[in-house]
């Protein structure tokens, strides 16, 4: 039986292990993982590139995106520095930055800045709740001013902005009082909006089942009328057609998916006389790192009505490495 001596010794001398252990992971640092995404569109030709890694325990991001053409030449490099803060996106070839800038200064009242700056300009926005979220108020000013602030006014039916602008039908130079805005309402089991901006006039009515989708859309003042039309025919099966009565052209597509990850669409165009068709592996809209493989591919046969021999076959491909 060991004696009382060793038995203190063994309990206050912390073994090897276990002090290499602790010290190592105190002094441990670990390499970000790095995220490499390219791309390919063989219309272009060109291959994009992303490279992004987060640091400091995920919170901000260190981004490159650059070209690559067919001879290897690289073109556009960009990096980016995000954080929830603060951003910067530096363009290499041109040596200019764009500074982004958000903070909270007190509860509901929120400061936005952002400089380009080579060209030395800027915009500061103040965003302050009235009555909880859905009642705000934007006050936004470029930045050297040149001009009253352009107010934003934001209601659970819409928003309305209020900007200064130059009257370039005068003949002596004067500010006029620009207005655009959105309203929305529930009329007849569809929602109905109303977009205004720069005389224009554009109301929207859009119905929506589990089957059909009609939207019909009347522009002012130029009467344009336009009509979309949406039919499900199961979970994997549905068509649209739009039709524009003031020029006759219209264009239907068919799209049939299986599950989420692959889809196939065939349409037709009457405006450029085209037809194409269409594969995807991997969410159309989704990113590549949900896709299979982490891997997204669309196949494409375009087919022109009036020279078929042009017809001309398309593919993109975008793949996500995590390293």
């Amino acid at each position: 039986m060991a004696d009382a001596k060793s038995i203190s010794q063994s309990i206050a001398a912390p073994s090897p292990t276990t002090r290499a252990d602790g010290f190592g992971g105190f002094l441990q640092i670990r390499r970000p993982k790095l995220r490499v995404t390219s791309e390919f569109d063989s219309v272009t030709s060109v291959f994009l590139h992303k490279v992004s890694c987060k640091l400091l325990d995920k919170l901000p991001k260190l981004k490159l995106t650059f070209h690559n053409d067919s001879k290897g030449q690289v073109s556009v490099p960009q990096v980016s520095f995000v954080s929830k803060f603060f951003s910067m996106h530096y363009d290499v070839e041109e040596s200019d930055a764009l500074l982004k800038t958000s903070f909270e200064v007190a509860s509901g009242f929120q400061v936005r800045a952002a400089h380009q700056v080579k060209a030395q300009q800027g915009e500061v926005s103040m965003v302050a709740d009235l009555a909880g979220p859905a009642y705000t108020v934007e006050l936004s000013s470029a930045v050297p001013s040149v001009g009253l602030p352009r107010a934003t006014f934001k209601v659970p039916i819409g928003e309305i902005s209020l900007e200064e602008k130059d009257d370039d039908e005068a003949e002596e130079q004067k500010k006029t009082l620009g207005v655009s805005g959105i309203l929305k309402g529930h009329i007849l089991n569809g929602v109905c909006t109303a977009q205004y901006n720069e005389d224009t006039m554009n109301l929207r009515y859009a119905y929506k089942d589990e089957q059909m989708t009609f939207i019909p859309s009347l522009s002012l003042p130029s009467n344009a009328l336009s009509c979309v039309f949406k039919r499900r025919f199961s979970s994997s099966d549905k068509l649209s057609y739009s039709y524009y009565f003031d020029t006759d052209n219209w264009n239907a597509v068919y799209k049939h998916t299986v599950g989420k990850d692959y889809k196939f669409k065939a349409g037709y165009d009457s405006e450029v006389r085209l037809g194409w068709a269409s594969i995807w592996v991997g969410d159309e809209e989704g990113k590549a790192k949900t896709a299979p493989m982490k891997m997204k591919v669309q196949l494409m046969l375009q087919v022109p009505q009036d020279n078929i021999k042009s017809s001309a076959l398309m593919f993109r491909v975008k793949k996500r490495w995590d390293i």
